[in-house]
């Protein structure tokens, strides 16, 4: 089984939980930002792949598109489109990765840890979004 789908706008990096104290108390949370975010890919998932659940190993094929800075010339934002350029600056992919596998646990498989193969890469486009496809490997 074969689920694609994609989440629009700029992805998102997970970011790492905060603490706050007060007193001898401790609490930790997730920031604002990585939460809104592993909604809309729980949203998009839910879109495009209702009732689908994934079991047994995965892979997974991610496309994160960035959108293309304002300030680039005319010839470097055209290699930016037809992608000779490559995005290299933050975030990490990993980074993107991870708030994307996580906010799927429980709704498109098990848990995360089933993904064993990824291939991941990051563009420019004018169009900004993340696009997931998460295939079942066979046994």
């Amino acid at each position: 089984m074969v689920a694609e789908f994609t989440i629009p706008g700029t992805p998102q990096a997970k970011q790492r939980p905060r603490f706050s104290r007060r007193g001898s108390y401790v609490t930790s949370y997730t920031p604002e930002m990585t939460v809104n975010y592993e909604n809309l890919v729980k949203v998009s998932w839910a879109n495009e792949n209702a009732d689908m659940k994934l079991t047994g190993a995965l892979g997974a094929e991610v496309k994160l598109f960035f959108p293309i800075p304002k300030s680039v010339s005319k010839k470097k934002r055209l290699a930016m489109e037809i992608g000779t350029v490559y995005h290299t600056k933050k975030p990490d992919v990993d980074n993107c990765l991870k708030s994307i596998f996580d906010a799927l646990n429980g709704i498109a498989y098990d848990d995360d840890s089933q993904i064993v193969a990824v291939t991941a890469a990051k563009f420019y486009s004018e169009n900004p979004r993340a696009w997931v496809k998460i295939t079942e490997l066979e046994s």
